[in-house]
């Protein structure tokens, strides 16, 4: 027995594994970006949000990484994959069972059923047993299982830092974006408050006879189209604090407020090339254990073609009188091997091995399009903050225009050489052109936000020691893979 059981174990560990063994693909990676940033530093392992330099946005990244329920989500799911994976590895090792019995029984007592001389009837059986049973794994299938159920196991890993990049993107975005809604806000208020100002004026003139209705009409026209504007801001104020509120893992409510959009700072452009995306995006890794996953699946359903032989033993006692189950003559051992295999299965295992290859092409296609993806993502991340620059430039010599053009216009008003009606032309350009400059600058804040999550890289893991796991759930372990603020 104990001779078999080792030529069980050389043969299980000597065995060949079906199947393609795993190696990258070849992937066309270009030498660098197109919207590539000369002034781009290297922000590797740094938390890139503090260079915005507002202690509330730190605040609230910290809140949402230790509570975010996405985040717990995904380190649910890596003790998941954790798990899936002893369980698919436990038939590489033999495994020993127990068992017992205790009956009383009364056979018949007809001449076809003899009980013989000296048997009680009724009369008891008792047993007490331990088995084991080892399938040797000679064609490598439970390997290559366990191979696919680590590959996942890594992919939910990857999933899980993902997960947190994706998280201190969104809730910098989002912040951000609420403080350039707060500033609209602010201009729309002013600017109503303005214009509330001058309907009152001109009805008193309109009530002394010093101007027509016209007048007062037109500024009733400004007034109101100032006064609708600010429900609509106020409406998107509040649906990102409840977006924010659930990023923070609260229920939906007010945000604290820090910096305005005109205090922030600007944090450093990170820098990289197309082909470090491979190591640093988790989304890419994710998709690169995937196709392990499915590579490994195809030599497992290979291995069916051949047969199983697995090895079986008992060693147990067995007796009628419960005082005499422990002695020698109630001893009773087994043991055996069997060898089984498939003659005709009408396409069961062939279209096993053809569902795995298919899937298997799936995920390598899915890789390739991931990969192609990243790069445009960085690519716009680039382009998007490139131009938002020259935008804000431009913008901002629109709004002293427009500043310049009130000013003049209400001069000529006063010495009456010119209607009202142009003073009204250049507040209608002023207010709309005043709001797009708080917005572009908002955008202009979020892209590098987008940026940082398009580029990937170490900050991830930066984020990743910030995460709170809860009671039972490890964090999952970190792979391997502010500066001074440009003037738009």
């Amino acid at each position: 027995m104990r001779r078999l059981m080792i030529l069980a174990a050389v043969l299980g560990l000597s065995g060949c594994m079906m199947g393609p063994n795993y190696h990258r693909p070849a992937v066309d990676t270009p030498q660098s970006f197109r919207f590539g940033d000369q002034e781009a530093q290297d922000t590797a392992n740094t938390q890139w949000w503090k260079g915005f330099q507002d202690p509330v946005l730190d605040n609230l990244i910290a809140e949402a990484l230790a509570n975010n329920k996405n985040v717990q989500i995904a380190a649910a799911n890596i003790e998941q994959a954790d798990a899936v994976l002893t369980q698919t590895r436990s038939p590489l090792f033999p495994q020993v069972t127990y068992g017992g019995s205790a009956q009383r029984l009364r056979a018949s007592e007809k001449e076809a059923f003899p009980l013989g001389s000296g048997v009680s009837n009724p009369y008891s059986a008792f047993q007490l047993f331990g088995g084991v049973n080892w399938e040797l794994d000679l064609w490598g299938r439970v390997r290559r299982l366990s191979e696919s159920a680590r590959a996942n196991l890594m992919a939910s890993e990857e999933a899980r830092r993902g997960v947190i990049l994706s998280l201190v993107a969104s809730v910098a975005g989002n912040y951000l974006q609420l403080r350039g809604l707060d500033e609209q806000l602010a201009i729309a208020k002013r600017n109503l408050d303005a214009y509330s100002e001058s309907v009152r004026l001109f009805k008193l003139q309109f009530q002394y006879g010093q101007i027509p209705q016209l007048n007062v009409e037109q500024a009733n026209s400004q007034y109101e189209t100032a006064a609708a504007t600010i429900p609509q801001i106020e409406s998107q104020i509040a649906q990102l604090e409840n977006a924010l509120s659930v990023l923070l893992g609260r229920n939906p409510g007010p945000i604290a407020r820090g910096k305005t959009i005109y205090e922030l700072s600007f944090p450093a452009v990170p820098s990289g090339l197309p082909s470090q995306l491979l190591e640093r995006r988790p989304d890419l890794a994710q998709a690169e254990q995937n196709l392990v996953a499915a590579n490994a699946q195809i030599g497992a359903a290979k291995a069916l073609y051949f047969p199983t032989i697995s090895l079986t033993g008992a060693y147990g006692f067995a007796s009628q009188y419960l005082d005499n189950l422990f002695k020698a003559p109630a001893r009773t051992w087994s043991y055996g091997g069997t060898i089984t295999g498939p003659i005709f299965t009408a396409g069961a295992i062939s279209g096993q091995v053809k569902q795995s290859e298919a899937a298997q092409q799936a995920a390598l296609i899915g890789y390739q399009a991931a990969i192609q993806s990243a790069f445009a993502d960085v690519e716009n991340a680039l382009v998007i903050r490139q131009k938002l620059v020259g935008q804000i430039q431009a913008q901002e010599r629109l709004v002293k225009a427009n500043q310049e053009y009130e000013r003049l216009a209400k001069l000529q008003y006063d010495g009456g050489y010119a209607p009202y009606l142009t003073v009204l032309s250049a507040q209608q350009q002023l207010f709309p052109a005043e709001l797009n400059l708080a917005q572009f600058r908002a955008q202009l804040f979020t892209s590098y936000a987008n940026l940082y999550k398009a580029m990937g890289g170490g900050w991830v893991n930066e984020a990743d020691k910030m995460t709170v796991p809860k009671e039972g759930q490890a964090a999952a372990a970190p792979q391997p893979t502010g500066a001074t603020s440009p003037k738009p």
